[in-house]
């Protein structure tokens, strides 16, 4: 179960993350929202985070919680921000997400 929930925090540090990229877009009342909806994602992503170190090991958690961030990041950057997708880019998200697989299977 805290595997979960440290997934769903992974996944809001994803949506804080990208609350920021569109409120640097937006201007006005717009903008405001976005930051808005930068800390309610925040606030959940550490809830959960802090939730799932109860009972998984600190390091792998903070591990696996900042790489799900940082792929999930970078896929959002490149899809929606219209960022570059170069072969190192994509070798390096790769190589990421086998470091995550690898400390989740030797944490069991």
């Amino acid at each position: 179960m805290n595997w979960i929930l440290l997934i769903l925090g992974g996944l809001f540090e994803i949506g804080f993350t990208s609350c920021l990229g569109k409120a640097k877009e937006t201007t006005g009342s717009e903008m405001y929202l976005w930051y808005a909806g930068f800390v309610v994602c925040l606030i959940l992503s550490m809830g959960l985070l802090m939730k799932a170190t109860q009972t998984l090991p600190l390091g792998t958690a903070y591990a696996v919680w900042t790489g799900i961030g940082a792929v999930g990041t970078v896929l959002i950057g490149i899809f929606v921000f219209k960022e570059p997708a170069t072969f190192m880019r994509i070798f390096f998200i790769f190589t990421l997400i086998g470091s995550i697989v690898g400390l989740k299977i030797v944490s069991n």
